[in-house]
């Protein structure tokens, strides 16, 4: 019988595509877990699941992990989720620099390729797409399902624009149409906050899967928080939540330039790192040059005792700070996790936010709030590119994979 339900966050699906779905969300979450395991952490009957896992076999997205294991009675036969056919693209474009790499089913990034990312949009989208073709070309005996694209800004998700950018020369750009065309793949975009907000809470640390609120603070060009709730990416109505580095948090500079001066973009972000290494004598870098590659050199420096590294970094670390508490206040969440060449020295940068924590035994907001660096290392918005193809997969509903896995089970067929 294929019984219609509801899940949450989705709409009307059948009883096999949300069993499915949770088999493989679950699997996502723990890596590694038996058909007994599967069944009692979701609450689905044993038949049901064993179904369900042939079907995922059939389909390769699902394979046996080793010898099975003793459990009282009939070996328990663990599985986990099948990197072997099942390819995506991801590109992380930054101001600077524009990364491109191939993901698998489970997170894991594969090959990269990087180049200085050029000043015009047009180019830039040039270079993406004869990058990915040169990719895609490597993989021909892999199931290319599409390319994700993590860009800085406004982004619509649901249309592939990118709104507005950093640059004011990404203003409307049609990134996922004008790269469709090129490529002839499903393309998937999305702001880079929120990408990397999405692969922490599916790829990194276990202890925030079980967030009710999950706040991913990403320091760089600018500074954006991204909000994971009861399981979901939040956007807002006009795609354009998160924007907490427009939030203004200090005095306004009258000499100031940006728009919103004293705003914490202005006082926390990687520029605001560098130029107050450059005030207090440290050696800067070059107007025009990649500041995310000065920023993580000064916070090496300060991990070293650099004096100049130091002050600059304790400044920033304590605007930053005052942000971030704000949010606090305002959402109430479980973890704030942060990402960034910031996080290189978290041992100073810590207890700096911490500072403008209130007391957790009076308010509620702050009492057993994790906060910690991300576990991916700077590399969430890149893994969290190459894991918006994959977004149907984990969803309860149909995808393209259905149709080859049966003709194509035989090992065979694949070199792995």
């Amino acid at each position: 019988m294929n019984t219609v339900m509801r899940v949450p966050g989705h709409h009307r699906v059948s009883r096999a595509q949300a069993h499915r779905a949770a088999a493989l969300q679950l699997l996502r979450r723990h890596h590694r877990l038996s058909r007994t395991e599967i069944a009692r952490r979701s609450g689905l009957s044993e038949p049901s699941v064993s179904r369900t896992i042939r079907l995922l076999m059939r389909q390769r997205l699902v394979v046996p992990d080793g010898a099975a294991r003793p459990s009282g009675g009939r070996p328990a036969i663990p599985l986990r989720l099948d990197d072997g056919l099942h390819r995506s693209i991801g590109v992380d474009i930054h101001g600077w620099a524009t990364q491109i790499s191939v993901g698998t089913l489970s997170g894991r990034i594969l090959e990269s390729l990087h180049f200085r990312t050029p000043a015009s949009p047009a180019k830039t989208l040039d270079r993406i797409a004869a990058s990915v073709l040169a990719l895609s070309g490597q993989l021909v005996d892999r199931e290319l399902i599409g390319v994700g694209v993590s860009a800085r800004g406004l982004v619509n998700s649901r249309t592939g624009v990118v709104e507005r950018g950093n640059d004011p020369a990404w203003t409307r750009i049609a990134v996922r149409q004008i790269l469709e065309q090129r490529l002839g793949l499903p393309v998937f975009v999305e702001n880079n906050v929120r990408a990397a907000a999405l692969a922490e809470y599916h790829y990194g640390s276990p202890d925030v899967q079980d967030s009710r609120c999950l706040l991913f603070v990403k320091v760089d060009e600018g500074v954006g928080i991204s909000m994971i709730l009861d399981g979901e990416l939040y956007c807002g109505q006009h795609m354009a939540a998160g924007e907490f580095g427009q939030m203004v948090i200090a005095a306004a500079d009258t000499a100031a330039t940006h728009d919103r001066p004293g705003c914490l973009e202005t006082l926390a972000s990687n520029e605001a790192l560098c130029q107050r290494f450059r005030a207090r004598g440290g050696r800067g870098r070059r107007a025009g040059g990649d500041c995310g590659a000065q920023a993580h050199q000064i916070c090496q420096a300060a991990m070293a005792g650099d004096r100049a590294a130091v002050e600059a970094l304790r400044e920033t670390a304590r605007y930053l700070g005052i942000g971030i508490s704000n949010a606090i206040w305002g959402l109430d969440p479980d973890a704030v996790i942060v990402d960034g060449a910031i996080a290189e020295a978290w041992p100073l940068v810590a207890p700096l936010i911490q500072a403008h924590f209130a007391d957790g035994q009076e308010f509620l907001n702050f009492r057993n709030l994790i906060l910690r660096p991300s576990a991916l290392r700077g590399a969430a918005a890149i893994v969290g590119a190459a894991a918006l193809p994959f977004q149907s997969v984990f969803a309860a509903g149909e995808h393209e994979f259905q149709g080859r896995a049966a003709s194509e089970a035989s090992p065979a067929h694949l070199s792995r």
